[in-house]
């Protein structure tokens, strides 16, 4: 490339990227909008974790070639770039815009090499600097997803540059730069489709340029070989033979790329091009129109839109249509320009038929005469023609400062021209900055596009401002009342509002929009395959009522009738019957949904969590490990495997469980409850230190965390610290005056430790109010009443307990000693119960030991469905949670524990019989 440009001086390379910093130095401050996040937010194919290969394999926007639903853009090597930004700076967006300035800068030092084979020095640098400047390369330029065009616009002049070396002495054929060509005619259109076309470009050079034909005398050969009058000339052989070499060349990338797309084109809808699907004469009109607009756009950039798409501009319907005066001039005017250039012999000729071939050439893909596409007008597909435009631009400037008369006008149009269009492209560039600005500058030139209203409505609804939202959202089905997708956006909005009514009512006004099904019928090709999620939201809407479950399900059934390959439909439709507790049916859900995409990191996830409701944690665990093998990073995947390791009692799944819970609070450095499962962790290794540490710092992120007071407290009476653990559980019966176990807890060392009867007895009483069965308070309370020396009361307190638990051995040997304390009346003075206060608690000792509150989340991801743009999928995960549940210990250490302290307690309880017995 570098020897190529050894004929563009320093001096007009130092101008070219001056020009172009001075235009688009405010790109830097973009974001990324529109279609930048579908390439590149949403893409896949841009992480490190991504394999290489699955760029060859999906579309531009990370979709695999072989579904339906992908656009068959094949542009794996732009991707590749994007890959490399984000290797250096992630989602950082001004390093995305700055590699776009810097090949934008190449593309013109190229371009002007082009046109310094055709125009004299002045006149290239002229042609090369309107190109520069030019309003209507922002789309390309400033958008991210332009890049496509710059990275093919390059290779696309590199391999023209290449082939016009490939003419060496005596008309010889060099076969080195048409090698040379053919590959980077390759690797343009892996950047972009359009630059194949460049072949066309190179065949018209070695025909009318190189060997210097023009039509008469072509036309002439050919007529006389056709008499028989004559042979055909050694030099067209040599020419023909380059150009078969060429054309088949082409030929051969032609079969590859339909290979690729899997002999199937796109499936758009007609509201992405309705000229597409109108019949004639509507649909030859109409697209015959778009040339002129798409010319006026080069001619006069002053209204520039990033979508023209739906209405923007209406239907050509009838021949007396005023447009097609339009159409005829254009029409007419670019004639004239093809008889000049192919007729007459001379460098002007040749100037202008290269500029056409610039122009008509690398549109041909993008003007619907060969097969239609999803959009009515995109300016950043007059990238390439616009080099044309430029290069007949500067010619007729050229033509005009030659003459003395018109010199001095000339060059101060030309400045004017220069200068305008740099201040439209600075202005331009700022409406790029957000979405909001972008669509909101789009419909001050179109207000008859549905799909501009709704994008400003999805910006405003990113920011949460869902009132303003919905107003954009209710304008865009005034201007398209059958537009699927406005109605969507409308019912999502009500539903953000908590408006459910409303948002049902659109739901059903978008689902009875949608075509009847077809026996026998493919039904995505009859509409788009996201307007399905319609089916999706209603049915996610409503089964928030208990009692219409089933009819949420046949919505989901409904969606996949229509689509058996609806991958969506699915996983929503599994997550329904969990909730229905249908396990095995959600188990087939997701079963179904892993034979459309195995890759899905969530999907194994989900199907971990059907394991678990049926009480498998083997299978669960493998499910588990098998998301964490696709993504890493699945945080509700390391959260909740650790908690399946942790709640198994395997000691020796521990250290990865842990392991696993550093990595999520790494990746959630919020959230208290990987720092509360820390702790438990550390509680069961017996690591009392470092579990205090953890619940702290839970506590710290959540004050009123119930489990961590609770544990942290509990953890504190089991070392020793029982003040400690007052203060503690002060804050928990703050948040939660209920919390029994707290209460029994507090009680137990106010009368341990404190020595305080009143305020023990306040605890159990309050325990009582809760709970009047609560076998534990109950006697603990009757140990109180002990305490107080009111032994007719502990008595019937007692007689009570044993009703509640007349299996508990330990009551009724209380009983006993009270009783013969009351029927000794001497021996009343010098008996006590035991000074802890809580004989309950310390009959049931391992009880007390082991009361751990564990709280265990089972995270279902929930994929809503609710398309906020055309290209974009939001996931939400919905938490199922058991609070205040005891852990139990299940390890065989654990349980010889729990044992000896038992026979230690039953000691003690003998003890304490001797004394009230008086022994």
């Amino acid at each position: 490339l570098l020897e190529k440009m050894a004929d563009v001086s320093l001096k007009e390379a130092a101008l070219i990227v001056g020009v172009v910093a001075a235009c688009y130095w405010n790109s830097l401050f973009c974001g990324f909008v529109f279609d930048d996040v579908s390439a590149i937010l949403d893409n896949k194919d841009l992480h490190p974790s991504t394999p290489l290969k699955n760029l060859f394999q999906n579309d531009f926007w990370g979709t695999p070639m072989s579904e339906e639903r992908s656009h068959k853009s094949y542009r794996p090597l732009t991707v590749l770039t994007f890959r490399l930004n984000y290797l250096f700076s992630e989602l950082n967006a001004v390093s995305y815009h700055f590699l776009n300035l810097v090949f934008h800068v190449v593309v013109c030092i190229v371009f002007l090499k082009v046109c310094k084979l055709f125009l004299d020095n002045r006149s290239s640098v002229v042609a090369s600097l309107l190109f520069a400047v030019h309003p209507i390369h922002t789309e390309a330029v400033t958008g991210v997803v332009g890049r496509a065009e710059l990275l093919s616009s390059i290779f696309f002049l590199a391999a023209f540059l290449s082939y016009t070396k490939s003419k060496g002495p005596d008309n010889t054929i060099v076969w080195t730069p048409i090698a040379v060509t053919v590959f980077l005619v390759a690797v343009a259109t892996l950047c972009k489709e359009q630059g194949i076309t460049v072949v066309g470009i190179c065949c018209v050079y070695e025909v009318f340029i190189a060997q210097g034909y023009t039509l008469p005398a072509l036309l002439d050969t050919a007529v006389q070989i056709l008499r028989g009058k004559g042979s055909i000339p050694f030099s067209m052989l040599q020419t023909l033979l380059k150009l078969i070499v060429l054309m088949f060349s082409t030929l051969l990338l032609v079969v590859v790329r339909v290979q690729v797309i899997q002999s199937q084109l796109p499936v758009f809808t007609r509201f992405d091009n309705p000229a597409a699907v109108s019949p004639s004469p509507a649909r030859q009109l109409t697209f015959n129109y778009l040339l002129p607009v798409n010319a006026w756009l080069l001619l006069n950039p002053s209204e520039l839109c990033c979508d023209w798409t739906m209405g923007t501009i209406p239907l050509v319907e009838s021949l007396l249509d005023v447009r097609n005066v339009a159409t005829l001039t254009f029409f007419c005017f670019l004639g004239s320009l093809m008889v000049f250039s192919l007729r007459y012999p001379g460098d002007s000729s040749k100037t202008v038929l290269m500029a056409l071939c610039l122009i008509v050439l690398p549109f041909i893909p993008a003007s619907n005469l060969f097969f239609p596409v999803g959009f009515v007008v995109a300016e950043r597909v007059l990238y390439v023609p616009s080099m044309g435009f430029c290069i007949l631009v500067a010619h007729g400037w050229k033509k005009l400062s030659n003459k003395s008369v018109l010199r001095k006008i000339s060059w101060v149009c030309l400045a004017a021209v220069l200068f305008t269009h740099a201040l439209k492209t600075l202005h331009r560039n700022w409406d790029w900055e957000s979405e909001y600005t972008l669509f909101m500058s789009a419909l001050k030139v179109n207000k008859n596009n549905a799909k501009l209203w709704n994008n400003v409505g999805h910006a405003l609804e990113n920011e949460k401002n869902f009132e303003r939202a919905l107003q954009f959202f209710i304008q865009a089905t005034q201007v398209q009342p059958d537009d699927i997708g406005a109605h969507m956006n409308v019912g999502r909005t009500y539903k953000n509002l908590n408006k459910t009514k409303e948002a049902e009512e659109s739901y059903m006004i978008a689902k009875s929009l949608m075509p009847q099904i077809i026996p026998g019928k493919k039904y995505a090709a009859r509409v788009a395959p996201n307007h399905l999620n319609v089916y999706i939201n209603l049915a996610n809407l409503i089964r928030a009522n208990e009692s219409r479950l089933e009819e949420a399900d046949q919505l989901y059934r409904q969606a996949i009738s229509m689509r058996p390959d609806f991958k969506q439909a699915y996983i929503s439709r599994g997550e329904l019957l969990l909730k229905m507790n249908k396990p095995l049916k959600a188990k087939e859900a997701y079963l179904r949904a892993l034979e459309l995409d195995r890759t899905n990191a969530d999907l194994w996830y989900n199907l971990a969590i059907v394991y678990i409701e049926l009480k498998d944690p083997t299978e669960a665990l493998k499910n588990f490990n098998r998301a964490l093998e696709l993504n890493p990073t699945h945080k509700l995947a390391l959260f909740n495997s650790a908690l399946l390791m942790q709640e198994s009692g395997d000691a020796r799944l521990r250290p990865e469980a842990k392991q696993r819970l550093l990595h999520y609070v790494k990746e959630e450095p919020q959230d208290s409850n990987g720092y509360f499962n820390l702790g438990m962790l550390a509680m069961d290794d017996k690591k009392d230190m470092e579990a205090e540490a953890w619940m702290k710092k839970a506590i710290r992120l959540q004050p009123n965390f119930r489990s961590a007071l609770f544990n942290l407290a509990l953890l504190y009476s089991q070392t020793g610290k029982e003040l400690m653990a007052l203060p503690v559980l002060e804050d928990l019966l703050r948040y939660y005056p209920d919390h029994t176990k707290g209460l029994i807890l507090k009680g137990d060392i106010l009368m341990n430790q404190k020595k305080d009867i009143v305020g023990a007895k306040m605890c159990f009483e309050k325990i009582l109010e809760l709970d009047p069965n609560n076998v534990q308070g109950k006697h603990n309370l009757c140990v109180v009443y002990f305490e107080e020396r009111d032994l007719i009361k502990a008595e019937k307190c007692l007689v009570e307990t044993l009703a509640l638990a007349p299996h508990e051995e330990y009551i009724q040997r209380h009983l006993n000693i009270v009783r013969s304390k009351i029927a000794s009346l001497g021996a009343m003075e010098q008996s006590s119960l035991p000074s802890d206060g809580n004989a309950a608690t310390e009959a049931k000792k391992s009880s007390i030991q082991n009361l751990k509150e564990a709280k265990n989340e089972k995270t279902t991801t929930q994929s809503t469905a609710d398309n906020k743009k055309e290209h974009s999928k939001n996931k939400k995960p919905t938490e199922k949670s058991s609070v205040d549940k005891e852990t139990p210990k299940k390890s065989t250490k654990e349980i010889k524990d729990i044992e000896k302290k038992r026979v230690a307690a039953l000691k003690r309880l003998e003890e304490i019989e001797r004394i009230l017995n008086g022994e």
